[in-house]
């Protein structure tokens, strides 16, 4: 076994110590918003709370989880995501399969038009008028179906297809009497557990975060998802309906207070689902990533 050289050491102390910053700059906003969520609100804005909570307080918690609205968006945020992923599970499944077949003819035409729309779309306008001719103004679908496949997944998802499932096994699928769905019932979909949690995890990350198209198509508060509910705490600043009593009973100067510790709990609470989803696909994430980088 070969010893390392001193070039060896020097460019794997490099490595090391270049990954230990990265690391540092990405884990200490998660952990000063964390700790700031649960730190006495002047402490934060004093600048007395820098890494570990000041004055531990859960007020922002309390005041958002009792707050309707917030709870409102959590349920709407569930549910789009929800039937949006499998929405577009199943539409990038049965774009995919087909195109990952050889004797599938004119899959090179068909995949040339899909990746043509990659490049070119109508605009927000015409997607707009077309929105509204469809009457889903304001409606769950409005946010579900212009979006409900893409083309990049659908281009990972064949190239996987094409590299891990052998043709053979098709074949022999094909020769023991299952026809095309059977086959991808029985036989694709189970071999293909790793490329379908990438795809739970581009879709629900994606429904998740989403916010334009909800500003754009929804009118009725009912039906916000939680992003919408932030951008305003975030972007606005509007926190008035979330810190009860008013200034006239609580004061501006605490209002204040409240506000600011409102803003970090509620990025918290915003981000903690994805932030349980993700340890559990990280590694098909990678997959996903390598594989979408193979030409197929």
């Amino acid at each position: 076994m070969d010893h390392p050289t001193i070039g060896d050491r020097i460019s794997g102390a490099l490595i090391y110590a270049a990954l230990a910053v990265i690391l540092v700059l990405v884990l200490y906003p998660l952990i000063y918003v964390l700790s700031a969520s649960v730190s006495e609100p002047s402490a934060v804005i004093e600048g007395r709370m820098w890494l570990f909570p000041v004055d531990l307080t859960f007020t922002g918690y309390n005041k958002i989880f009792h707050n309707e609205e917030v709870l409102i968006g959590y349920r709407n945020t569930i549910l789009y995501t929800v039937v949006g992923t499998a929405i577009n599970l199943f539409m990038t499944t049965a774009a995919a399969y087909p195109l990952s077949r050889k004797d599938f003819a004119g899959r090179g035409v068909i995949t040339a038009i899909l990746v043509f729309t990659m490049f070119f779309s109508g605009g927000l306008i015409p997607t707009y008028l077309l929105i509204k001719s469809l009457h889903m103004i304001n409606t769950i679908w409005a946010l579900i179906l212009p979006g409900a496949v893409s083309v990049y997944n659908i281009i990972i998802m064949r190239t996987f297809f094409q590299m891990s499932i052998p043709p053979e096994l098709q074949e022999a699928a094909a020769i023991d009497g299952c026809g095309n769905l059977q086959t991808l019932w029985r036989i694709v979909l189970p071999l293909s557990m790793p490329i379908l949690a990438v795809m739970v995890l581009f879709y629900s990350v994606g429904h998740w975060n989403s916010y334009f198209n909800a500003l754009i198509y929804l009118s009725e508060r009912s039906k916000f998802p939680l992003q919408l509910f932030l951008r305003e705490i975030l972007v606005k600043g509007e926190v008035d309906n979330m810190v009860q009593g008013g200034a006239a009973m609580i004061g501006q100067d605490q209002q204040i207070l409240d506000a600011e510790i409102i803003k970090y709990a509620m990025v918290v609470v915003a981000n903690v689902p994805i932030f349980l989803l993700y340890p559990f696909l990280q590694k098909y994430f990678v997959k996903g990533i390598m594989i979408g980088a193979i030409k197929g």
